[in-house]
């Protein structure tokens, strides 16, 4: 139960440290799957605290809470768990901070949340303890209650924009100038610890970090600033995280990343060297004040890149093994090096292989063990018998290993890789990963004000029919379901698209059948050299119920059915798919999973990247329909539009059609117009 502040107190004054941001996943799946993700990075990378995200108004706040028990209670990592106060009744703050208490948890960032709106996220007929609290505006509010309430129970850190924060109220003006008022207020009303949003702009912190260290109100003289950072786990990925954070890719990082765009592999390659070479400047900035120098990693539930990193510029603590570990180090040290299924681990660096003392093997994941000695041995005494090499092998369950296996090295680092390219909502539903990249649920990542600039007021259907036609001829920036701009794929099928939005079918993810291109091919090309790359045409869009039932039945018929896959949803819960639409004896098969998107490459295993599936459709869809839920709000309650919003919300179902023949490109497109 230990504090931040406390911790870094402790480190030798010219140490580093670390620690790790987590968001509560969307799916049970996935949540199991972070726990042993968890359990595998606390072992090998050793962070000196971790980050529990939460979500706007409370949204995430029982899985937050759960996840944080998991870090605290069960991992024994020094947690500090996310609060918003915006949007929330005093009663949940308080319930919150309470629960926070009894699993032990010292630490809180204090935050806002989304801008203030309590008469849109206000129920009817709420009971006054359960009312939205309008007292509580900015992270001051929640800073100062809390010190009011639990005194110096909490260390509380808040949150910090080197390059300014940019909110509705002043987007255009973001600066760094702009922010210095409050965060000295917000500091001073009782702040332990800052913490930064992520930035790729050394020269913008050094700025940022010279200006708060000089400040004339002495707030930040020697309060630790722990400086945030996200490793590059995707070209588009760290585009739109940017776009939506207005953190600014300096031209030199960008050019680098654009040169391998194509290539997943070297974007997380090349983005790992671009964060180590930010880390090792940043160490050389936050030095020039006495103290250990801290930094922040948003993991984005992922590990194989930011275990990279940390390795890499010597921010791992060094280990200190328990009585179990030295034993296996003795026992280690008496056998002989042996090269294990074909690994020989000779070409690490020596710092590398002092760093890994223990790591001798690597240790396979197949249903036996294999233990493959090549070479002649000079200690007969170790060979193993045939009876002997029957039995499964036991993994040494050391730092270094588990270090190895963060990595990605050996059989076993598939376990934290075989998630690697998350590809938003179209990822794996079992990955800790999957979902949107903030993990903060529904939102229309704009403001009110940007909202009714992009898409008016909307006063009948075709208005929406002509905001989503618009989106799709580049006429519009963006619709409440996708902030991006098309790209050249989705312009292959852009005339199929437009005319199933002009009938009302609004369309928010699609993509065309490719039959074996090239991975070099300019428009649909990804991975590798010398690879072919295979995808099946999908389309997912919101149609009026009525339309629905007309368009299921076509889907269960006989000359249909065997060519596609489905799932629907609508906003009161209901489920369809053709997995439960029952054969001929009317029994329901087994759930399908969908790879729609696979590439083939030399000396690798099939890549998927992009699956659809009955989990991740029910997970999506519950988050659909609440952005359609949000749009509605910007309008206010009993207005025209947020009542036709509200109607078509209600009056929906959201369908995904999957067609399975990818070598005719229209398959797909004469069967729905």
């Amino acid at each position: 139960m230990e504090k931040i502040t406390d911790k870094i107190a402790a480190l030798p004054a010219d140490s580093n440290y670390f620690s790790l941001e987590f968001f509560p996943p969307k799916t049970a799946m996935g949540f199991s799957n972070l726990r042993d993700r968890l359990e595998r990075m606390a072992r090998a990378l050793r962070p000196l605290f971790v980050n529990v995200t939460w979500g706007a108004g409370g949204s995430t706040a029982t899985k937050s809470l759960e996840l944080a028990e998991i870090c605290q209670r069960e991992l024994s990592l020094t947690t500090c768990l996310h609060l918003t106060c915006t949007n929330m009744s005093r009663k949940m703050i308080d319930r919150s901070l309470e629960d926070a208490k009894a699993l032990g948890i010292r630490n809180i960032l204090a935050l806002r949340g989304d801008p203030p709106r309590a008469a849109e996220y206000q129920a009817p007929n709420e009971s006054p303890e359960d009312a939205i609290d309008e007292n509580f505006t900015w992270a001051i509010d929640l800073v100062r209650y809390i010190r009011k309430t639990h005194g110096d129970y909490f260390c509380i850190g808040v949150a910090t924009y080197p390059e300014g924060h940019a909110d509705e109220s002043h987007p255009l003006g973001q600066s760094l100038e702009h922010d210095l008022p409050y965060l000295v207020d917000k500091t001073l009303a009782g702040a332990d610890f800052l913490m930064t949003q992520l930035f790729f702009d050394t020269e913008a912190y050094d700025k940022f970090e010279r200006t708060l260290r000089e400040h004339p109100s002495g707030a930040f003289r020697t309060i630790p600033i722990i400086p945030g950072l996200m490793p590059i786990q995707g070209y588009q990925m760290i585009k739109r995280t940017t776009k939506l954070s207005h953190a600014r890719i300096p031209d030199a990082i960008m050019s680098r990343l654009d040169d391998v765009k194509k290539d997943d592999e070297k974007v997380k390659s090349v983005g790992v060297d671009i964060l180590s070479e930010i880390v090792e400047r940043v160490k050389e900035i936050t030095h020039r004040t006495s103290g250990p120098a801290g930094f922040h990693f948003y993991t984005l539930n992922l590990e194989k890149a930011v275990s990279f990193i940390v390795e890499r510029t010597h921010l791992i603590p060094p280990s200190t093994p328990g009585p179990k570990e030295t034993i296996i180090d003795e026992i280690a040290a008496e056998i002989p090096r042996l090269q294990v299924n074909g690994s020989d681990h000779d070409h690490m660096s020596q710092a590398r292989e002092r760093s890994r003392s223990r790591r001798q093997s690597t240790v396979s994941s197949e249903t036996r063990n294999r233990v493959i000695v090549s070479g002649k041995v000079s200690n007969p005494e170790y060979e193993a018998t045939s009876a002997e090499a029957s039995i499964p092998a036991e993994p040494i369950n050391s730092r270094a290993n588990t270090l190895a296996i963060s990595e990605g090295e050996g059989v076993l680092g598939r376990e934290a890789t075989w998630d690697d390219f998350p590809n938003g909502r179209w990822g794996d539903a079992r990955s800790p990963a999957y979902g949107e990249i903030d993990g903060y649920g529904p939102s229309l990542h704009v403001s009110h004000a940007q909202a009714v600039s992009l898409w008016g007021y909307p006063k009948k259907q075709e208005d929406i029919n002509k905001l989503f036609v618009r989106h799709l001829k580049g006429e519009l920036s963006a619709i409440p379901w996708s902030e991006e701009e098309f790209n050249d794929e989705t312009r292959t099928i852009a005339d199929q698209l437009v005319q199933l939005n002009s009938k009302g079918w609004w369309t928010v993810a699609s993509q065309p059948a490719v039959n074996g291109l090239r991975s070099s091919d300019p428009v649909f090309g990804w991975g590798p050299q010398q690879g072919f790359i295979f995808q099946k045409a999908f389309v997912e869009f919101f149609l009026p119920s009525a339309e629905w039932k007309v368009l299921h039945e076509k889907l269960q018929s006989p000359e249909v059915k065997s060519s596609v896959c489905f799932y629907a949803a609508n906003a009161a819960g209901d489920f369809v798919s053709s997995d439960n639409a029952g054969g001929p004896t009317g029994e329901a098969r087994e759930p399908s999973t969908n790879a729609v998107t696979w590439g083939v490459f030399p000396a690798k295993e099939i890549i998927t990247p992009t699956i659809i599936e009955e989990v991740s459709f029910r997970a999506w869809s519950e988050e659909a329909f609440g952005i359609f839920g949000e749009w509605a709000q910007v309008y206010g309650k009993g207005t025209e539009s947020e009542a036709l919003l509200e109607k078509a919300r209600k009056n929906s179902w959201l369908v995904n059609i999957i067609h399975h023949d990818y070598v005719e490109q229209d398959a797909l497109w004469n069967l729905l117009i």
